[in-house]
């Protein structure tokens, strides 16, 4: 689940880079709050990326998903993209869980299994 997220992760992390280039357009927004707000954003999207597996990891990365949303009203396209990675996100998540538990399924038949048996 770990790379598959923080795959997902990353990739926001570029997302939210060039969201703050077509924000700083915009002529209400001054640019040293645009970019301390990606900043901040990008900056716990790189730590999420490890923390991802810690208890409160997924929730916190939903709580991303649900912000880059939210940027939407900021940069109209991002409603759009931020749909796109939040259902990557749960791609993520859910297929990265049926990894690991394949993972440790074939972990235990292969500790099962002796090589005097062979």
């Amino acid at each position: 689940m770990r790379t598959l997220c923080a795959s997902t992760l990353f990739g926001e992390v570029f997302l939210i880079g060039f969201a703050s280039l077509v924000a700083m357009k915009d002529p209400d927004l001054s640019m040293s709050i645009v970019w301390t707000v990606s900043g901040i954003a990008m900056l716990l999207c790189l730590l999420l990326c490890g923390a991802v597996t810690r208890p409160g990891g997924v929730q916190l990365g939903w709580a991303l998903q649900i912000g880059l949303i939210a940027s939407g009203f900021v940069v109209p396209s991002m409603f759009f993209m931020g749909a796109m990675f939040a259902a990557l996100w749960w791609a993520s998540v859910h297929y990265g869980r049926k990894i690991d538990e394949a993972k440790a399924h074939f972990a235990a038949q292969a500790q099962g299994a002796s090589p005097d048996a062979a």
